[in-house]
């Protein structure tokens, strides 16, 4: 590993913000235009292609928008860069059905967007439309919304992202040139073998327990879920109710996101390099029996958020290839058969007794090193 130097990078930094009733209202209404423009282009691009075989290009669909705000006034109150953004999230999403295509996975087909599914809207500049003053958040033809600074801003902003979550508004600073905050070096590397039982087991015999957040929480959304399909659909009651329902979702997936956060750390603390299987989770969910548990786990966003802590401590983390490391014997290299019932890998050809996820754990570990050419 090269010496920790003094590096930057991107970062994001997130806060909740108190906008006014009148504020709130117009964040919503840009918000509302966002999304029917979207269809729109969406709706555009589809019938320009199964009518006429014309692939109609974002920029085509940019080079629209002072027609569209001079025919419709009510778009005026949103800022020519978010409807950029907009129609450059639309070309994003047909890139990457283009690309599924072209690899032979399931296609994806960009799909039309309805009011509980588009939830924020990104000025692409900061300084042109947002920008703060003296800890506020102005936002053209809005106002002075006030912040709640749960930590101090670093590095250059270069974004500004407005999100309507569950209990309220919040934005999100894309920085650059934010300062790096390696941790000081241990000499020590080691491999995790992620799973359902137990959230992970490192090659050192450490195991760190699943917290289970949504099966915990399984129960009382239940009766929620269950008291909404009992309301009037367009009452009032059923929007509380619903309001109730998403603010659970959102508390198991802040409790999830938080634990991986802490065991990220904990991991990069005391090891320089980790090694980890290169799950393909995606795939893995098919498997309708453990796909719940799976999601629960979070496995995706835990290997997402190591890769980030890591490049950010100046420390390592190696993807191996995952085929047979639960099958495998470390000590010997033996195959040893065994199903998910099997929790403890019995070699017959060196005798190695051992519990079967550490066993994977070390495994993950020595290809990884042999990969490096440590060993």
């Amino acid at each position: 590993m090269s010496e920790q130097t003094a590096q930057t990078g991107r970062k994001s930094f997130k806060y909740k913000l108190k906008p006014t009733p009148e504020q709130e209202q117009a964040m919503s209404e840009i918000l509302w235009r966002c999304r029917v423009l979207y269809n729109a282009g969406l709706q555009e691009r589809k019938e320009a292609w199964e009518k006429c075989h014309i692939t109609v290009t974002r920029f085509q669909q940019e080079a629209q928008l002072k027609d569209i705000r001079a025919e419709h006034p009510e778009y005026a109150i949103v800022h020519s860069h978010v409807l950029q953004d907009v129609l450059a999230r639309l070309d994003k999403g047909f890139q990457a059905f283009f690309r599924r295509v072209k690899s032979g996975e399931k296609p994806g087909y960009p799909r039309f967007q309805g009011r509980d599914r588009y939830h924020s809207f990104t000025y692409k500049e900061y300084g042109n439309g947002a920008r703060l003053d003296n800890g506020f958040l102005i936002l053209s033809k809005i106002g002075r919304i006030a912040v709640r600074w749960s930590r101090a801003l670093e590095g250059t902003p270069k974004t500004v992202t407005l999100s309507k979550e569950a209990d309220g508004w919040y934005v999100v600073f894309s920085c650059a040139e934010v300062p790096a905050q390696p941790l000081p070096l241990t000499g020590q590397e080691t491999g995790i073998d992620v799973g359902i039982k137990a959230f992970y087991v490192d090659a050192h015999g450490h195991l760190c327990q699943n917290p289970k957040f949504f099966r915990k929480a399984e129960a009382a959304l239940r009766r929620k879920q269950r008291k909404l399909a009992r309301c009037e659909k367009g009452s009032k009651n059923r929007q509380e109710v619903k309001a109730q329902v998403v603010k659970q979702h959102q508390k198991v997936k802040r409790q999830r996101c938080d634990f991986h956060h802490k065991e990220a750390l904990n991991l990069l603390r005391q090891y320089d390099t980790i090694y980890v299987e290169d799950l393909q989770v995606a795939n893995m969910v098919k498997n309708h029996h453990l796909a719940k548990s799976i999601s629960d786990a979070g496995w995706a966003q835990f290997r997402s958020i190591l890769d980030y802590k890591a490049a950010c401590a100046g420390k390592r983390v190696v993807a191996v290839p995952p085929h047979y490391t639960s099958q495998v014997c470390s000590r010997c290299g033996a195959y040893v058969q065994k199903s998910l019932s099997v929790r403890t890998h019995v070699c017959p050809a060196c005798g190695l007794v051992l519990d079967r996820d550490h066993n994977s754990a070390i495994e993950i570990m020595g290809r990884g090193q042999r990969l490096r050419g440590v060993t």
